[in-house]
């Protein structure tokens, strides 16, 4: 990849760091999924480097408007036939028709607020398809008690910020996941203290 050629496009030193990681567990989720609905793609460089050593699926990243020129950018750049132009979510909005047969999001539930996080979980149930697989990364706390000094510390800068914003417990995201029609069905250690929740639709959704 030619990094000279759009030299604007927006850059997240953690993309670069966690990304192998990630890939590591999803491959074997999506191995027989077709389109993979990403939310909150951010820069974009998570679906270049999943979408390029996953060709057999169509990866359609997605964000608020404000960043899909830069995701539009890093798509250009890559020039893969699996990665369609991103698509304006915002949670709160209307989301894309379905079904899709996974869904991505790294990142995003500590960003969100509260309510946005219910409704994440509302329409990725929506969206799936029965047996299909959500796979959310970033930090976690389990049990009210976050799982490192890093990550309290990160949940206090967090709310120092926004008030809105903080890491999510587990016990909270299983009762939103219920209500949603999801199971928990993995929880993968990931480094620097995050983790790959893994959310199965049922097959007949509550």
């Amino acid at each position: 990849m030619t990094h000279n050629r759009y030299p604007h496009k927006p850059f997240a030193e953690s993309c670069v760091e966690n990304q192998a990681p990630i890939f590591a567990v999803i491959a074997p989720l999506f191995a027989q999924a077709r389109r993979v609905l990403e939310i909150g793609s951010g820069t974009g460089q998570h679906a270049v480097y999943f979408a390029a050593r996953l060709p057999h699926l169509t990866w359609q990243t997605s964000d608020v408007a404000a960043h899909l020129p830069g995701i539009r950018l890093w798509l250009a750049e890559a020039q893969l036939p699996n990665l369609p132009d991103p698509l304006s979510l915002d949670v709160t909005g209307d989301w894309p028709p379905g079904p899709v047969d996974g869904v991505f999001s790294a990142n995003t539930a500590h960003i969100m607020g509260e309510p946005e996080v219910a409704l994440m979980f509302r329409g990725v149930g929506r969206l799936l398809a029965p047996g299909a697989l959500f796979a959310l990364y970033g930090p976690f706390s389990d049990g009210g008690r976050h799982t490192s000094a890093s990550n309290a510390r990160f949940d206090a800068a967090l709310r120092a910020q926004d008030p809105r914003m903080g890491v999510r417990d587990l016990d909270a995201l299983r009762r939103l996941a219920d209500q949603a029609g999801l199971d928990l069905i993995a929880d993968h250690p990931m480094p620097v203290n995050n983790r790959t929740l893994v959310w199965q639709r049922r097959a007949h959704a509550t």
